[in-house]
């Protein structure tokens, strides 16, 4: 007698699919354009500075490591139609361009004054298709470090969260907010990689969405269980014990542990402190700005009012209103309970732990 078969069917596991936001391929820089997602997947050609420029001031590409790497390769392709003789002057142009686009993400400066050490490498009478090349391979080497940065942060990270529970996340900042891979949706996925049975909630990110529309997408798209939820519902979700920690990304960490996140951080970080629930930041060295004291100096960028009074390009607000609209705030150090990084771990006194961290930074990149 043949075995009975049961009535329910057996559940294939989803395949995971790789995320890559930013490509080089034919001597072009190709940019997964983010405001089209998650309806459509189309990537942005670039071929120099002034429209790599234009790219991340509209936010074709955003995160902080993403912009990084995409301003690295803008440079490399300005640099095809640098002046003979006139290099380096030629470059600060550029530089000036692209370090104007976007204020708070650090990377974005980091990024530029890197190739700019990288570039100094050369005489000054130097010929524009050796400065082009010699970016070019840089900024190449900048996205595959990235990658490997991040996966060193998850790693680092997926052992702060729960063999099983929930965490939430805001914003985005897996891979396409970064070369690939992903800070705090890398340390989510790290976590996932190796067994933890852990649930996302993320936030849907007004105004600009970026939770509903890049990470819950992202996440689907990995194979990773998600829930979404408006922003203005965390507290309930808190209150409902499903959440057993927060991952958050930074686009600037000052020196005292202050971070700069997308607007909307702080009150979960405010919420996270009154029940009890850990607020972890994933943070790598490149986004920590020892030269900015506290988050009182970061600057916070405001953008068009437009992104509060319209949805999908239709008005949803009355004519006539005042609009405030950063795009980021900043958490205070005493509410944050660790800052994860590729290096390791910050707990504590932020103040005397983060120096440490970039130390190794730094020597790994001149080893």
């Amino acid at each position: 007698m043949p075995p009975k078969r049961s009535g329910r069917a057996k559940r294939v596991p989803e395949r995971a699919k790789e995320v890559r936001p930013v490509r080089f391929e034919g001597g072009k820089l190709l940019l997964l354009d983010q405001r089209k997602l998650p309806q459509v997947e189309r990537y942005v050609r670039l071929s120099g500075a002034a429209d790599t420029a234009r790219a991340i001031r509209s936010m074709v590409v955003r995160g902080a490591p993403a912009i990084g790497v995409t301003a690295a390769y803008g440079l490399a392709l300005a640099a095809r139609k640098f002046r003979a003789g006139r290099v380096h002057e030629d470059f600060e142009r550029a530089a000036a361009l692209l370090v104007a686009s976007r204020p708070t993400a650090v990377n974005l400066a980091w990024a530029v004054d890197h190739m700019r050490r990288t570039l100094a490498t050369l005489p000054l009478d130097a010929a524009p298709r050796d400065a082009a090349r010699l970016l070019e391979r840089e900024a190449a080497s900048m996205l595959a470090a990235d990658v490997e940065i991040n996966r060193s942060l998850g790693r680092h990270g997926a052992r702060l969260l729960p063999r099983h529970g929930g965490v939430l996340t805001h914003c985005n900042a897996g891979a396409l907010a970064t070369a690939g891979y992903g800070t705090a949706l890398g340390v989510i996925r790290a976590a996932h990689e190796s067994g933890r049975e852990i649930e996302v909630f993320a936030t849907e990110t007004r105004p600009y969405l970026q939770g509903a529309r890049l990470t819950a997408w992202e996440l689907r798209q990995l194979a990773i269980p998600v829930t979404l939820l408006t922003d203005s519902m965390v507290g309930r979700l808190f209150q409902s014990g499903r959440v057993a920690c927060v991952v958050v990304g930074t686009d600037r960490t000052a020196a005292n542990g202050d971070v700069a996140n997308k607007i909307g951080t702080y009150p979960i970080a405010v919420l996270a402190q009154r029940h009890g629930i850990p607020f972890y930041v994933a943070a790598p060295t490149s986004s920590i700005d020892l030269g900015c004291p506290d988050g009182s100096h970061i600057p916070i960028e405001e953008r068009d009012a437009r992104e509060v009074t319209h949805i999908a390009g239709r008005r949803i607000a009355a004519l006539g209103v005042s609009v405030f609209n950063p795009a980021f705030d900043v958490t205070p150090a005493d509410l944050v309970t660790a800052i994860i990084t590729e290096h390791g771990i910050a707990r504590g006194n932020l103040k005397r732990e983060l120096p440490k961290l970039v130390a190794k930074s730094r020597g790994t990149r001149r080893s």
